[in-house]
């Protein structure tokens, strides 16, 4: 039984990728030249082509946030990453094996560095190619190593972040290099920062796809970074320009409206096995930059639900309410307690996403005491996802400074239930005082009949990942986090 679902699966998945990756073939299917020596200006913009750079193939995060419980029978007959990832284990990979969070970012490093070290020194092109490639390098580096660093170096903390242990920074495309130092996470956010702030003037004023860097995508990941960081003055000047530099865009960029998209006759519609007929990588208008894992959990992995108190968070006339089901994939009992699991977009988009922007200024605007800005921007995603008469902040939180924050922290959860987000919010909270209290730390595995079967608490440290055992053996003078 468990052979035929492997493999009911496998046809499912194959099936996806077909249709997701048919579309737009004359881009997606130029790659870089192999083993040929990158030799002119548009070798090197070819080489920012690549399935690695926008397929990422990283996806511990979703498994890890508070906002998800597990249900059995499925959560037992999952594979071992899955379950480790869900007890928060300290131990996720075998000896052996490589980290699915590690593979893909370190390959495209590499790729990066190569176009930053040798591409104005190339044949043919212009000097300003040449150097909005290179900045489109550096900022496609330093969203990698943002996304590195939250995964195995400790949240920002502005007193310690000087002696905690990051991430090796790496700026040379050499494969024979081997043994790594880890910088400090203060010496990984400035090289993050110096990275975007070099590549924005040279970037592209204009967005014209979306798995390439733009100025307004990078001026958004630089506000990201900002926030992460707690320093919100600095993120909400980055986070306006991103807004507005979106508009100018030569491609659909904004907020779809879920009262249109799921009208009648809307583009969301049928809502299908797969759930709602969601856009692709390419075609998501709120998506600015892309990059994306497959998440079998929005997908059809079964053993991951919202939890009782993520659903309660939701209003009934939520439309994101449509992305969920009571039921497992392939059928089964009605999930207990109200739990519903994700049933799309199966592609997670988590490079730069407009309604990520949306809430990030909010939060930004509230924490400065902009409470009617703050109001108006988490309002503006609210009202392209459930009836207008719906939407409104209530005005006893709207007039209060840390009840709006918390409320735009948990429209967060709303807007990216099961895609990841939340374990790096969760992250970051955890080392502020005013709100580390909102972070979770129990994940519960619930019978079929909804009785909590475990309780499984998360600890501190858990809030970063460990380094494969592989990787270590590779670097033992390199320490690992406990």
């Amino acid at each position: 039984m468990k052979k035929i679902l492997h493999y009911s699966r496998l046809a499912v998945w194959l099936l996806f990728t077909t249709s997701v990756f048919s579309c737009k073939k004359s881009f997606l299917e130029i790659k870089p030249k192999g083993k040929t020596i990158a030799q002119t200006t548009n070798d090197y913009n070819l080489l920012l082509n690549n399935y690695d750079l926008f397929n990422i193939d990283a996806d511990a995060q979703a498994a890890m946030g508070d906002e998800i419980a597990a249900v059995e029978p499925y959560f037992s007959g999952t594979d071992l990453r899955t379950q480790r990832l869900f007890r928060w284990d300290a131990v996720i990979y075998e000896p052996q094996q490589n980290a699915n969070e590690m593979a893909v970012p370190m390959r495209n490093i590499y790729n990066y560095n190569k176009i930053i070290n040798e591409v104005l020194n190339a044949a043919e092109g212009t000097d300003q190619q040449k150097k909005s490639l290179q900045a489109e390098a550096m900022a496609g580096r330093a969203w990698t190593y943002f996304l590195l660093i939250n995964y195995y170096g400790k949240p920002f903390n502005n007193a310690t972040s000087s002696t905690d242990p990051g991430f090796p920074i790496i700026t040379t495309a050499d494969v024979t290099q081997t043994k790594f130092t880890r910088a400090s996470v203060k010496d990984v956010y400035d090289f993050i920062i110096k990275d975007l702030t070099t590549a924005i003037p040279a970037l592209p004023a204009q967005t014209t796809h979306r798995l390439r860097m733009s100025k307004a995508a990078a001026e958004g990941i630089l506000g990201k970074v900002y926030t992460f960081m707690g320093r919100f003055s600095d993120a909400l000047p980055q986070l306006n320009a991103a807004i507005t530099d979106m508009a100018s865009a030569a491609i659909p960029v904004g907020l779809y409206d879920y009262n249109v998209n799921f009208g009648p006759g809307g583009s969301f519609l049928p809502i299908s096995f797969f759930g709602p007929t969601y856009p692709t990588i390419v075609d998501d208008k709120e998506n600015l930059y892309g990059k994306q894992f497959i998440n079998y959990w929005t997908f059809i992995s079964d053993e991951f639900v919202i939890n009782p108190q993520t659903v309660a968070l939701y209003d009934p006339a939520d439309l994101r309410l449509n992305f969920y089901a009571n039921t497992p994939a392939f059928g089964g009992n009605t999930y207990p307690g109200g739990m519903l699991r994700r049933t799309g977009p199966a592609g997670i988009q988590f490079g730069v996403q407009v309604p990520d922007l949306y809430l990030l200024r909010a939060e930004c605007k509230a924490r400065l005491n902009d409470l009617p800005g703050a109001k108006a921007d988490v309002e503006a995603l609210r009202v392209n996802r459930m009836p207008s008469t719906n939407a409104s902040v209530p005005t006893a939180i709207a007039s209060d400074q840390k009840a709006l924050v918390k409320f735009i922290l948990e429209e967060r959860i709303r807007e990216f239930a099961v895609e990841g987000f939340r374990w790096f919010d969760m992250r970051r909270l955890s080392v502020d005082p005013d709100f580390s209290a909102t972070v979770g730390n129990v994940h519960n595995v619930y019978s079929s009949s909804g009785q909590v079967t475990q309780t499984l608490t998360l600890k501190p440290e858990r809030l970063v990942l460990r380094f494969p055992q592989k990787l270590m053996n590779q670097n033992p003078g390199m320490e690992n986090n406990p």
